[in-house]
């Protein structure tokens, strides 16, 4: 008889952003790591049917999958986790499920009966639930609720929830995330919050099985008693999770304080066969932690600062595919924000902040500041420009551009990064001083950045949402480039999210004065990756794809390593 198919939910309580996806992603692990294929699910209450048109300034990077779909950030946890790609199936948001209910109903899907929010959203968020169980072949579906308890637009999904544990009783848990908070004045570590976040999930009609105690640190027995006592569990059943230096030390602290024990227990199940991979885990986390040499990287940027806070999820996976990088080289890394406009010709006004081992940049000045700080690039061994869109810093960045390329520092740009390494060419080497992209200067007399011609369309319709180049594409490699030597490899897939591209009719020209575009698709249309050769500059290249949705803390990526390798040289 075949075995049930277990289900794990994992929902918030007093207040988000305090780890629910990297919880998800370290039990996943976990679990893998015990012979059980997962299969974890994001869901995001908003009303949003993607995360392609959310502000990344307030909900963190968008995250692109292989298929082309816009997600949250969470996915690229899971990824990274996990060492593979997810699928379609594995994200969905409020405004994805309303908009199938909807669509359902008007093709008479529903044969005539009167659609009611319950049963038929939450009916339709099992469906979506199971589909992606049954797609990836998974024993176990772990499946992260955004947002926190009480929260109106969560409603839906916990009533699925709910509605999934009657009919399988035994085989379907509830993890609760919620933080301890410890009051500076108090000095005491306070459990109040979270019992009053137990019974707003009873309110629900759902109990938790296991609460993941998040705190600046551990709680103690008295506290896990506590808290388990006013939450009918067991002491046990509450496992510490206190703030590390890495998110990657989490599955270790899980599995010290037995999470992935507590979890089979409660749904029955027994270990298969142990894989190796908590093995190769480890060894990567001891390296973060005694490698000593540092490489100092400095990333431009301008979804830095939201009010008076800075918010590093704009660039999450750029961030961690540097680390990843350093690490495989034996390095540090040491990464710093620097917002774009300080670098702006004009009137500097940027913004900087410090998390983790990021450190501050950023100050208010003239035109002499903005001089001074394009000269402080020079403490960097490596500068990359991520992707984004729109005008704001865009001449701050091609100061950093020019500066990079002139001072022989190792640049890297990514999408937006890369077209903008192109404007600077244009205007500085071929001297086509009014070079632009179209997506800032729709009239100008060079257009060496184009919007793709299949977006024209798009865009006089006002047809914004999941309507870019998304997705992984193809790119053929050319011999004796940077590239080509990155990877080792003539043909590659890498994932895309833009509307513009290299204009056609200046390749040619720019392949002329020195530029050389190694990575091409296909069909010979899309230039995939520019860059200038190794005798004329240690590493100058650009992606219009993001591989930093590709990169894995056990299995970094090419490009990565090779930027990082030409900055550590930089640094000698």
């Amino acid at each position: 008889m075949a075995k049930a198919h277990k289900y794990i939910f994992v929902v918030g309580g007093v207040m988000s952003g305090v780890g629910k996806g990297v919880a998800t992603s370290s039990l996943a692990l976990l679990l893998e790591a015990r012979g059980f294929k997962v299969s974890p699910i994001k869901i995001d209450p908003y009303l949003n049917v993607d995360a392609g048109t959310m502000n990344p300034t307030e909900h963190g990077e968008v995250f692109v999958l292989n298929s082309g779909l816009e997600t949250d950030q969470d996915m690229g946890s899971y990824e990274r986790f996990l060492g593979r790609a997810l699928n379609s199936e594995n994200y969905m948001t409020g405004g994805l499920v309303y908009k199938t209910v909807i669509d359902r109903e008007r093709a008479l899907g529903y044969e005539g009966k009167c659609v009611e929010p319950v049963p038929h959203i939450p009916e339709e968020v099992i469906r979506r639930i199971v589909v992606a169980g049954e797609n990836e072949k998974s024993d176990v579906t772990i499946i992260e609720i955004g947002g926190t308890l009480g929260e109106y637009q969560s409603v839906m999904f916990l009533e699925a929830a709910r509605l999934l544990k009657i009919a399988h009783p035994d085989d379907v848990l509830f993890v609760l995330v919620s933080y301890l908070p410890v009051p500076g004045k108090l000095g005491e570590m306070k459990t109040k919050p979270t019992q009053y976040a137990v019974r707003t999930m009873n309110s629900y009609g759902v109990q938790p099985d296991i609460i993941v105690a998040r705190g600046e640190v551990p709680p103690d027995k008295k506290r896990k008693e506590k808290i388990a006592s006013s939450s009918g569990m067991k002491p046990e059943q509450v496992i510490s999770a206190p703030d590390v230096d890495s998110v990657y030390d989490v599955p270790l602290n899980f599995e010290a304080d037995h999470l992935a024990e507590t979890v089979m227990k409660i749904l029955q199940l027994k270990t298969r066969k142990r894989t190796p991979f908590l093995s190769p885990w480890k060894s990567f986390v001891r390296t973060t932690k005694k490698t000593t040499g540092e490489v100092r990287i400095g990333v431009v940027g301008k979804y830095f600062t939201t009010g008076d806070f800075v918010l590093a999820d704009s660039y999450l996976s750029v961030i961690e595919a540097i680390k990843y990088a350093a690490y495989k080289n034996g390095k540090k890394p040491v990464i710093e924000w620097l917002a774009a406009e300080e670098f702006e010709p004009s009137t500097g006004a940027g913004r900087g902040g410090n998390k983790v081992n990021m450190r501050p940049s950023g100050e208010r000045g003239s035109t002499e500041t903005s001089r001074s700080n394009v000269a402080k690039l020079k403490k960097f061994d490596g500068i990359i420009v991520p992707g984004g869109f729109g005008k704001r810093g865009i001449k701050g960045k091609l100061r950093v551009i020019e500066y990079a390329r002139t001072h022989k520092i190792p640049y890297f740009g990514l999408c937006y990064g890369m077209q903008l390494m192109v404007v600077e060419y244009a205007r500085n080497v071929l001297r086509l001083k009014e070079a632009n992209t179209t997506e800032i200067d729709r009239e100008t007399k060079h257009p060496v950045i184009d919007i793709m011609t299949d977006q024209k369309k798009k865009l006089a319709a006002e047809e914004y949402g999941g309507s870019m180049r998304l997705g992984s594409y193809p790119a053929y490699l050319k011999e004796r480039t940077i590239a080509r030597s990155a990877y080792k490899a003539e043909m590659i897939h890498e994932r895309h999210r833009h509307r513009y591209e290299v204009n056609p009719q200046y390749v040619a020209e720019l392949e002329k004065a020195g530029l050389l575009f190694s990575g091409i698709s296909p069909d010979k249309k899309l230039m995939e990756i520019a860059e200038l050769p190794h005798a004329k500059h240690p590493f100058f290249l650009g992606t219009q794809f993001h591989p930093e949705f590709t990169a894995r803390p056990l299995d970094s990526h090419p490009l990565f390593d090779a930027f990082v390798r030409a900055a550590i040289k930089k640094k000698k």
